[in-house]
Order: structure tokens, then C-alpha cells, then sequence
């Protein structure tokens, strides 16, 4: 299998660079569709980044969560000693805070954890969180706070969601103390619509859009790895610019026009099962889920004022993307539009 290297996401590398070579003022939302390439991007930027900055770089996609003790276990990575105690115990903040390169995780140590867990409450966390970065600010450094696939938060409470605790710290550490860098990443478009209809982040976020290739950058990406003409075309229109769907390309030498008419064949089955399965659980839904779909027959984006129930059954299934900002809903790619005509045809 051809290793396959980070491509051309100039503009958005160029934009998170602009926010963090600024002071700290607001929340960054990293958003956009599945697979379109934002935990690569991100990873290429913190790759990118000189010495002064730290970066906490914390992923939830492989997380289990269903407690507060679960999210907050995912945050931190204890500081251990090595056999033989060959390494020096870390007992204070600078201590930590010297020892730091690029983390996977907040780093802690056995002590600090213990009052963290002393009972369940976010402000043992947040306040340990907070010394910390006031420490790596106080050696010279910028600290960035990174949480991919933070939506997976929204249903832990803790004396009410956890997320409301959560983003009011973030607030505190952006718009408040302008401490630390906050971005927070999700291809969860509903996980946005609640967020951005929150009154209390008004003003105090910023949104960037992270989507699929354009067709030029598409174009550019697939000519490195020596498409002909014919085979670029059939690249877009059936995959568009989605990464993921390009990369197996890529990865497939031969007869590529019949790999994606395979894929699009399994997504429309997958489509059918997903539909036609509701159809007989819930007429109702079945039919207004349908006349969502009826309108990407001519279009490849639809506009909407809320989030109703059939499109949030859409938005689940990983169908349909809602872009928060501009109120739009469009395929989560363009192997999904085709298919969604597919299905309709025989409707």
C-alpha cells in the first residue's frame, strides 16, 4: 500500500496558525464533514509548530465515556516512574511543565490525580488544569488545548452536562484570562447546532469550516500519484473531494472506474437497509426522511431553519450534513449524494 502524504490545506493551516500567533479571546471549533481530514490537518499543524508553543492534544474517538470519571481519566496521562526509579520523581508543576515536549495528554502525577478524583466535581479538574497552564506560561510557553471528537461529552452530567462546566472553563481560559489557545473538533454536525444556538457562547467562539478538497485541489492531489485524465474525472464524480473515498483510489491500481462503482453500490444497499428498515417502524418518519431526500434529486445542498427530527435521523446515520453556520444541508460526500439519488429513483 502506497503511503499517502498530508496535502495542500493551505488555508486552513494558514488561519489556525493566524489565531494562535494572536492572544487567546475566543474558542475555536473545528468542524465539518466525516472524513474530510481535520484530525490530519491538526496533527500537521502541531508538527508545524516552534518550540514555544505546547501543545494538549487530546483525542476522544476511542474513549468509552458514560461517567464523568471517564472523561476526565481521558484527559490526563499520569506521570510514572521508570523501574529502578532510574527517572526523577516529578512532584511539583515546573517540575511537569519542564519535562514537557508534545504531549498526547495533560500530564499529572499520582498525588495531583487524587485530589482531582477527591470527589466529583469539574472544578478539581479545571483548577489543576488551570495551575498547569499558568505554569507553562510563566516558563515562556504558550500553552494550546486541543479536544478531537468532543461531542461524544454531550450526554455525561454531572449535577446537570458536563459540557456547560466544560465550556464555561474554556471561556475562562480564552475570553476571560486569555491563558490558553482552546479548539475544539467535530464532524458531529448536530453536536454543533446545539453549541452554536447556545447563548452563552455567543461572541465567544469562532467557527472553521474544514471540508473536502475543491475540484482543483482534488485534481492536484490525484496527479501526484500519476491518475490519466479519464481516471481523475471518474475520481470526481464519484468521490468528489472526500480524502478517504481519493485515498482508496489511490490505493487501487487497477480498474478504478469499477472500484467506485462497487463503493457506491455497497453505500446504496447500506442507504436502502437504513430507509427502508424505518419505513417499517415509523411510517411517519419514514416519509418525512424521504421528502428531505426528494430534494437533493436537483440539488446538492438544501437549506433548512431548524433541526427536525428527519433530519437529525439523517444527520445520525452519518447521510447528511448540517453546516451550522450557513444552514445548509448537503451529503456527508459526494458518494452519498449519488446514492441518495439511487434510492430515489425507485421511489
Amino acid at each position: 500500500m502506497r503511503r499517502i502524504e498530508f496535502h495542500n490545506r493551505e488555508k486552513e493551516t494558514k488561519d489556525i496558525r493566524a489565531i494562535m500567533d494572536r492572544r487567546p479571546t475566543l474558542i475555536t471549533f473545528i468542524y465539518g464533514p466525516i472524513n474530510s481530514g481535520k484530525t490530519e490537518l491538526i496533527g500537521h499543524v502541531i508538527e508545524e509548530l516552534p518550540n514555544e508553543y505546547i501543545v494538549f492534544y487530546i483525542n476522544l474517538r476511542t474513549k468509552f465515556l458514560s461517567s464523568y470519571d471517564d472523561f476526565i481519566e481521558s484527559l490526563f496521562e499520569m506521570e510514572m516512574e521508570t523501574d529502578g526509579a532510574l527517572k526523577k520523581r516529578k512532584e511539583t508543576l515546573a517540575e511537569l511543565v519542564s519535562s514537557i515536549t508534545k504531549v498526547a495528554g495533560i500530564p499529572i502525577t499520582k498525588e495531583f490525580l487524587d485530589y482531582v478524583f477527591k470527589d466529583t466535581k469539574p472544578k478539581n479538574a479545571f483548577s489543576y488544569i488551570l495551575r498547569l497552564f499558568e505554569e507553562v506560561k510563566a516558563s515562556g510557553k504558550q500553552p494550546v488545548l486541543i479536544l478531537d471528537e468532543l461531542q461524544k461529552i454531550g450526554d455525561v452530567k454531572v449535577n446537570g452536562f458536563l459540557i456547560y462546566e466544560l465550556f464555561n472553563f474554556f471561556i475562562d481560559l480564552t475570553k476571560e484570562k486569555h491563558l490558553a489557545h482552546v479548539f475544539v473538533m467535530t464532524s458531529d454536525s448536530l453536536f454543533i447546532e446545539q453549541i452554536y444556538s447556545e447563548a452563552m457562547l455567543e461572541d465567544r467562539c469562532r467557527y472553521l469550516l474544514v471540508d473536502d478538497f475543491d475540484e482543483e485541489t482534488t485534481s492536484a492531489f490525484l496527479e501526484e500519484y500519476e491518475f490519466s485524465d479519464d481516471e481523475m474525472v471518474v475520481a470526481w464524480n464519484y468521490c468528489g473531494g472526500k480524502p478517504i473515498c481519493l485515498v482508496e483510489l489511490v490505493n487501487t491500481e487497477e480498474d478504478r472506474k469499477g472500484k467506485v462503482e462497487e463503493m457506491l453500490k455497497i453505500r446504496k444497499g447500506q442507504l436502502e437497509e437504513i430507509v427502508y428498515s424505518l419505513e417499517a417502524r415509523d411510517k411517519g418518519m419514514f416519509d418525512a426522511v424521504m421528502g428531505i431526500l426528494s430534494e437533493f434529486i436537483g440539488k446538492e445542498k438544501v437549506e433548512y431553519k431548524y433541526i427536525s427530527d428527519e433530519i437529525k435521523f439523517l444527520v445520525g446515520k452519518n447521510i447528511i450534513f448540517a453546516d451550522s453556520v450557513d444552514k445548509e444541508l448537503r451529503a456527508q460526500s459526494r458518494l452519498n449524494l449519488l446514492a441518495i439519488r439511487e434510492v430515489m429513483k425507485n421511489v
